[in-house]
């Protein structure tokens, strides 16, 4: 079958063209992949539509199903006139956009629907870092903070789906920044995301050098995050991507302090480096988005 794959982002849509057996049980085969920014939604999605009608026809190979990972928020409950759409996102003109109901209008064909961190953290249960696992929590740190969770081999969803990077936590007492959430000022994404950064040291983070204080405050709020994570849902394994989140050194970094932060409390992360490896990067790296919406098109198919 023929999967037309998106990972929409609110600063690009990454797009790809698979190839993968009906069976479901082996890794999709690339056929083709753009890029294209994130601009207005008629824009950039008819821009992304166009890609994979050329796609389809150098291919020789008719789309049999779309698979789409999305930021967010989104609607996901099969049952609502607005699923498929995107919802309360502070990114201009992309509110109430119908992703899913446009490709199914333009392409006539099945769509598959979810979040972009749930899209990743699928890919990563069939063929990265979380196989063999049930039970395990993705997170992205880059221009905003999400997650998805895996629990007892199954995506969780439920009234929305989960927003792990809109908690609140704790600050460091001497931490002046408000946070530039517009809906919580300082929760961990408005304090932790990569604009979140950018805004409180005035520079670009990939410019950042190693040893600043910024990333000893980045990991900290991180692992404060992640702690909470572990007492409500205890995750055999924390996988962590996005630009931000796969920067040499600050997956380990967390992964110290996160014992720090739980005090004790969980003897298997009581004290650092005794569970090394337990927050560590993505084995699909920047791919888990992608393959993780074609492997969502391939379950819709094969189900």
């Amino acid at each position: 079958m023929t999967i037309a794959a998106i990972e929409a982002g609110g600063t690009k849509f990454v797009l790809g063209l698979y190839q993968a057996e009906a069976s479901g049980c082996t890794r999709p085969e690339q056929l083709a992949k753009a890029s294209i920014p994130t601009t207005t939604p008629s824009e950039t999605l008819a821009r992304a539509g166009d890609f994979f009608s050329e796609a389809a026809r150098q291919a020789g190979e008719p789309i049999d199903v779309f698979g789409i990972g999305s930021f967010g928020p989104v609607e996901l409950k099969p049952q609502s006139p607005e699923w498929g759409h995107i919802t309360a996102t502070p990114k201009p003109h992309w509110a109430g956009t119908d992703m899913a109901g446009y490709y199914h209008e333009r392409f006539n064909v099945p769509v598959a629907f979810d979040t972009d961190v749930n899209a990743a953290a699928y890919a990563e249960f069939l063929w990265g870092g979380a196989q063999g696992l049930s039970d395990f929590v993705y997170i992205t740190v880059g221009t905003g903070i999400g997650g998805g969770i895996f629990s007892g081999g199954n995506l969780v969803h439920g009234l929305s789906h989960p927003e792990l990077g809109h908690i609140r936590i704790a600050r460091e007492p001497d931490d002046p920044f408000l946070g530039i959430c517009p809906f919580h000022h300082d929760c961990l994404e408005g304090l932790a995301s990569g604009p979140a950064i950018a805004a409180r040291w005035d520079s670009d983070p990939a410019a950042i050098p190693e040893g600043h204080a910024a990333w000893e405050l980045e990991a900290r709020y991180l692992a404060r995050a992640i702690a909470a994570y572990v007492l409500v849902l205890s995750p055999e394994a924390i996988l962590m991507g996005g630009g931000v989140g796969m920067r040499p050194g600050l997956a380990e970094k967390v992964c110290d302090l996160v014992g720090e932060e739980l005090a004790g409390y969980i003897p298997a992360l009581a004290r650092p480096g005794k569970l090394p490896g337990y927050v560590s990067r993505p084995q699909l790296g920047s791919e888990a988005g992608l393959l993780g919406a074609a492997a969502l098109g391939l379950r819709l198919c094969v189900e």
